[in-house]
């Protein structure tokens, strides 16, 4: 008989799903407030739980080596769930409330779609084991909550301003750009500038901008990933001179 220890991370792995589907029923609610939240806000934090639920999966397989090939699937599927679609369907209800034309709202899906094709290829892609090829999932629907956020704070940009971003980010998640992993292997300053640099920017701006400032930390990351890539191959470059 397996070990209890075997099932912990596959049942976080499932409270990660539960927290996105709630996010994608609570993104068609439209209930005044509840605890002084509204829905889209409750959405925010079903879709933060779920982040939370995805650290801690693959932390607790690495820490009772519970790995098995079913949890891997179970987690793509869940990401789908909580990165995907949920961002997806919040963007659509904005795009709705604001007016927008019901088949042009259509288009927040483009981020299922993309979300779908990012973790397939995640799944076979052998040379993500250490860091990413275009930007990941989770990363994605952290930079919907805090434009979302920024948007009840400072007005709706309008549609064509909102399919340039959704186009821009379903195409980095399917890009072939490096993105540099959270992981941490040591904690030395020098191989984590960038993931320092990056948890200090997203201290920085939430402190200042509020829940609207985790899009402008994805914003970072992307350019952080972009940038330092360059400044890798350069050092590679005069290493090798």
């Amino acid at each position: 008989m397996k070990s209890c220890k075997v099932y912990l991370p596959n049942t976080i792995t499932c409270l990660n799903l539960i927290s996105g589907a709630v996010a994608v029923w609570l993104s068609f609610q439209t209930f005044p407030t509840a605890a002084g939240l509204t829905p889209r806000q409750w959405a925010f934090i079903a879709i933060g739980a779920a982040a939370v639920f995805d650290f801690l999966d693959g932390f607790t397989a690495r820490l009772l080596k519970a790995y098995s090939d079913m949890g891997k699937e179970l987690d793509s599927l869940s990401d789908l769930v909580s990165f995907g679609l949920a961002p997806a369907f919040l963007v659509l209800n904005t795009l709705t409330s604001y007016g927008v034309a019901r088949g042009l709202c259509l288009t927040a899906l483009i981020i299922a779609v993309a979300g779908a094709l990012r973790l397939a290829k995640f799944n076979v892609d052998t040379r993500q084991t250490t860091s990413f090829i275009g930007l990941p999932i989770p990363a994605n629907a952290i930079f919907w909550v805090g434009c979302l956020a920024w948007i009840d704070a400072h007005g709706f940009p309008g549609y064509w301003v909102m399919l340039a971003l959704i186009l821009l980010f379903s195409w980095l998640m399917v890009s072939e750009i490096p993105m540099f992993s959270l992981k941490f292997k040591t904690y030395g300053w020098h191989e984590n500038v960038r993931r320092y640099g990056l948890l200090l920017a997203a201290a920085l701006f939430v402190a200042t901008s509020g829940v609207a400032g985790f899009a402008w930390t994805i914003i970072f990351y992307i350019i952080l990933s972009i940038f330092g890539r360059s400044n890798d191959r350069l050092k590679e470059n005069a290493s090798q001179e």
